[in-house]
């Protein structure tokens, strides 16, 4: 029971953080009643303690918001000091908040920090007067310091993780840092490093970036999504985790795959940080050495898989647009093959959703293939492609390709697929074969006489194109690209695995062993090289020149699904984007410093699409989209608070 003085004290307290809290400084939505406050004041925890003995707990400051923990204890009488201490029971309690923060809290709201960038004015109003040093700094400043710390680091992961903790402390400082030096940090925050840290996550985990979902949540799904604080929700990005980049199954530990493409779509997309929800679907992993890993975060179990999965993904799926509406992106990411093929199917119907390994990937490899028509000339339909896989990224961009041929030439779909071939782990797929092939393979099957080795496949169809996707290093061997260089003037080479210890070559094996006649481009960066006296800078075939854009032209346009013409129109524009300069360097691609006037420009073809075949949901149309496009991108710049 609490004494009439404790209860005075804690009402009185109370009463002084309503009169600091109240009004609606820092643009929060209000603040809570003197009722409500007095009410909340009066809810104390007590412990229960041995006889003759009451213990009241004190409220701690609104602005900490943490439990309360602080004790007052009255007694009458002396503890009996020959008998043992009787254990204590902490009795639950229930924890609270006000809407608006100010002082400590503001200080670890990653929303709404600025560091040492809070004006005078703005530390007085907000009761941060003392908690910061002295020093006034601007954003800009803040940048250098922190670019200047991370490049100490000799590590990448060191980076990676240096990164993550200013994004949960300094959300817009993060954006910023990001935007401003995008070439640096790309590979930072997402491939190759990002590779790394799903393999280490468990150990590299602090705070939730993002909602997990496991087979322990069957049948309250819909309860796990409301427990994200956000509610409009414009883009979602959801793994499995079964195959993550080339490096396998890595579980719940996938996750950080969601939190690096989210944080691209901020930053590269302007799509806001709020309207991002990272999702990581945990069934079980079948990876022995995280299931024997003590730092795993998973649920400990082999994957679950049939009816049980997928019974699991329909709840997912439905509880998503009950909650959020069909407008929002559902982006399905490194799913295994058997499973990624079979929800794009599923779902495309029903939802709005977007497979990046298998519709992203092959985008960004068609406007290199366009690109690659300005340097070594033809059309689409005149040049010969083979593909060293056969899994989602190489079966996506052998269709994207066949689809563009077939809008150039009015050519039927299956005679454009007759100019792509594909070779797998068994070989060439031909039609003898055709009866052993999984379902998204038979279109790639012709005719041709069974061929079981890459280079065998290059000797006999003479290929102009060369792509890997096969998430197995050094497989274009030097025989190959010897054999390519051999019967083209100027190959083209794709070396497109992840992350760089799994890519197919490197760059300075394409152009010396092509004698620097290669157009070459890769799935992970590659320094530039020196050949002959030439500096070749390789371009990167990187899906973030394509989803951010068309994740944020889907978005203005309210699209309610996503249709190939708008993938097409995507590739075109970002294809239009490189030029003789970047062709004189070696690259196909441009630079990554334009990225978000491109992905404004790749947002408006989108839109622009998506108005034309009737997906647009937002009406009127705006006469500019690219200036409309522009209009709607987040920007990090700090905010003044009241």
């Amino acid at each position: 029971m609490l004494s009439a003085r404790a209860a005075a004290a804690s009402q009185s307290h109370a009463a002084s953080l309503w009169k600091r809290g109240g009004g609606d400084a820092g643009g929060g939505s209000g603040c809570t009643s003197c009722m409500e406050v007095r009410r909340r004041a009066a809810s104390v925890a007590v412990r229960a303690a041995p006889p003759k003995r009451v213990e009241a707990v004190a409220m701690e400051s609104a602005a900490e918001t943490a439990h309360s923990d602080k004790e007052v204890a009255l007694t009458d009488g002396a503890a009996d000091e020959d008998s043992p201490p009787e254990p204590e029971e902490e009795l639950p309690v229930t924890p609270w908040a006000f809407s608006v923060a100010s002082g400590y809290t503001l200080l670890r709201d990653p929303h709404h920090n600025k560091g040492l960038a809070f004006s005078e004015k703005e530390r007085d109003a907000h009761y941060l007067r003392g908690l910061l040093p002295p020093a006034v700094v601007s954003q800009e400043l803040q940048v250098k310091k922190i670019m200047h710390d991370l490049r100490q680091y000799k590590v990448p992961l060191q980076r990676y993780v240096a990164m993550m903790d200013l994004q949960e402390r300094n959300e817009r400082l993060f954006y910023k840092l990001l935007i401003d030096n995008v070439e640096e940090l790309l590979p930072v925050v997402y491939t190759p490093t990002v590779g790394e840290a799903c393999q280490k996550y468990g150990s590299i985990f602090r705070r939730p970036q993002g909602l997990y979902v496991s087979l322990r949540d069957k049948g309250k799904v819909l309860e796990v999504l409301r427990n994200w604080p956000e509610r409009n929700i414009q883009v979602i990005v959801v793994t499995d985790g079964e195959r993550i980049l080339g490096l396998g199954d890595l579980g719940c530990q996938g996750m950080g795959i969601p939190v690096g493409k989210l944080s691209l779509y901020t930053a590269l997309g302007g799509v806001r940080p709020s309207a991002c929800l990272p999702i990581t679907i945990d069934v079980g992993t079948n990876n022995e050495k995280l299931l024997n890993d003590e730092f795993y975060i998973g649920i400990r179990q082999r994957r679950a898989t049939g009816e049980e999965y997928h019974e699991l993904m329909e709840e997912f799926m439905d509880a998503v647009k009950h909650i959020y509406g069909e407008k929002v992106l559902i982006q399905f990411e490194d799913f295994a093959n058997h499973n990624a093929f079979d929800l794009l199917a599923k779902y495309s119907k029903s939802h709005l959703v977007f497979n990046d390994d298998i519709q992203g990937t092959a985008s960004v490899v068609l406007a290199g293939l366009l690109s690659s028509l300005k340097v070594v000339g033809g059309t689409l339909a005149e040049h010969t492609y083979l593909f060293l896989g056969a899994g989602e990224a190489g079966t996506g961009i052998a269709e994207l390709i066949a689809l563009e041929i077939s809008k150039q030439t009015n050519a039927p779909i299956e005679e454009c697929r007759k100019k792509i071939w594909l070779v797998d782990s068994k070989g060439l797929i031909v039609n003898s074969r055709k009866d052993s092939l999984q379902p998204f393979k038979k279109s790639w099957a012709h005719e041709h006489e069974p061929l079981t080795t890459l280079l065998d496949a290059v000797e006999s169809i003479k290929p102009t194109v060369l792509i890997g996707t096969s998430g197995v290093g050094r497989t274009f061997t030097k025989e190959v690209v010897e054999a390519m260089a051999s019967f083209n003037e100027r190959p083209i080479i794709f070396s497109l695995s992840n992350p760089t210890s799994h890519s197919e070559c490197t760059a300075e094996e394409a152009y010396n062993w092509t004698q620097g006649r290669a157009v070459f481009a890769s799935g992970s960066p590659f320094d530039p090289v020196e050949y002959n006296g030439k500096t070749y800078v390789p371009g990167q075939s990187n899906n973030a020149y394509i989803f951010p854009g068309f994740g944020l032209g889907v978005v203005i346009s309210g699209a309610t699904r996503v249709h190939e013409d708008m993938l097409l129109a995507a590739s075109e524009t970002l294809a239009e984007q490189a030029t003789q300069e970047n062709f004189d360097k070696g690259s196909i691609f441009p630079p990554f410093t334009n990225i978000r006037k491109i992905s404004a420009q790749i947002a408006a073809s989108v839109a622009a699409k998506a108005y034309e075949l009737g997906l647009a949901t937002r009406l009127p149309r705006p006469r500019d989209l690219e200036k409309y496009a522009e209009s709607c991108m987040y920007t990090p710049i700090y905010r003044s608070y009241r």
